[in-house]
């Protein structure tokens, strides 16, 4: 389990030095998470390996949000004077990602060839 986190962590690490080094608008943990799907696609067997510690990690995913609730709690101030703004991106931005998922989903289908047909 522990040698299954350091690589986690050491994915992530490396994702964010390579966005911080080439300055990229992508979160590190996101880059580390692409690293880590090539290498689930790469390495055979690996997602075995991986799944224990996953399933344990994704078991308490709750604790994990303790700090972001804090962070915000301790931003009360400038949420209560940008409370408008903060809610229009929060509204537009779940509705642009709705969109898109709706479409990328049709497109998939419709390049996959899959009937849409659910009787």
């Amino acid at each position: 389990m522990l040698a299954c986190i350091a690589v986690f962590l050491l994915l992530q690490i490396i994702g964010e030095s390579i966005s911080l080094l080439l300055n990229l608008p992508i979160p590190g943990p996101v880059l580390g998470m692409v690293m880590m799907l090539i290498c689930l696609i790469l390495k055979y067997g690996l997602i075995e390996e991986v799944r224990p510690t996953a399933n344990i990690l994704l078991a308490h995913l709750a604790l994990l949000f303790v700090p972001a609730g804090i962070g915000v709690i301790r931003q009360t101030e400038r949420i209560t004077s940008e409370w408008l703004a903060i809610t229009l991106v929060i509204v537009l931005g779940t509705a642009i990602t709705m969109l898109v998922t709706a479409f990328t989903i049709q497109w998939t289908a419709k390049y996959l060839g899959v009937d849409d047909d659910t009787e």
